[in-house]
């Protein structure tokens, strides 16, 4: 059945992460950490379908990691027609769309800012991590090392996400992310990275966590809504983010 057929894949990429990204992931929470105790933010922008909602704001997460929400809009309510030569526009392709980005966020030098994309190739998620570095900011990305390293950047230097950041933590995934062939359909289906990335996210979270434990801290975690009391102790540890930054 090709839900076993996924299962067993998608097994195989998080034993592969478990087996090669912890080195990674406890330099990446250490960096997070030593910015958070200093005064420092960590904020994640994902261009992807995932982090953005998994990893911020759950149950069990860090108050400390903070989202770059992008609201883009343009409206023109005219009758519509067939334009040739006209070709969608999408804001992770617009040049100096990433500076526009980190001139308006909350961005400073000593902060950590964690970038998602998969494929990893298009302008906005390079240039944010080129910029950040620039402004003295340490940047991770998530990317599919696999996956970016067979197509051509779309970035002028040349670099993918993986080439352009401090620090990479790989989602393990395969060239075109989805894993399950159906001959039926000559397709694959089945994408492993939304699953990996969370994977990753929350392996980080935790990680941090217990670094900043182990240098005397106690970091702010969300508990359930649902439980007894959970307004108010949420709100206590909110105070406390926003007085020690962590």
């Amino acid at each position: 059945m090709l839900r076993e057929r996924f299962y067993d894949e998608m097994k195989k990429v998080l034993d592969k992460i478990e087996k090669t990204q912890g080195e990674t992931i406890d330099k990446c929470a250490k960096v997070i950490g030593d910015s958070l105790v200093n005064n420092g933010i960590c904020h994640i922008l994902d261009t992807g379908h995932m982090l953005m909602y998994e990893g911020v704001g759950r149950t069990g997460g860090m108050m400390a990691i903070r989202p770059i929400r992008i609201n883009f809009e343009v409206n023109n309510p005219a009758r519509k027609r067939l334009i040739p030569g006209k070709e969608n526009v999408y804001y992770d392709s617009i040049e100096g769309f990433p500076e526009f980005i980190l001139g308006k966020a909350n961005v400073a030098k000593g902060d950590v800012l964690i970038i998602g994309s998969v494929s990893g190739y298009n302008n906005m998620p390079v240039q944010l991590a080129l910029k950040a570095r620039e402004m003295g900011v340490k940047t991770i990305g998530i990317t599919s090392v696999a996956y970016s390293s067979k197509i051509k950047a779309k970035h002028k230097s040349g670099k993918r996400l993986f080439e352009a950041c401090d620090y990479v933590l790989d989602n393990c995934g395969i060239f075109g992310d989805a894993m399950v062939e159906v001959e039926e359909l000559g397709k694959k289906i089945g994408p492993s990275s939304g699953i990996a990335a969370s994977y990753l996210m929350w392996a980080l979270q935790t990680t941090v966590v217990e670094y900043l434990i182990s240098i005397g801290k106690e970091p702010s975690v969300y508990i359930s809504n649902h439980l007894n009391n959970a307004s108010a102790i949420n709100g206590s540890a909110w105070e406390n983010y926003e007085k020690f930054g962590y």
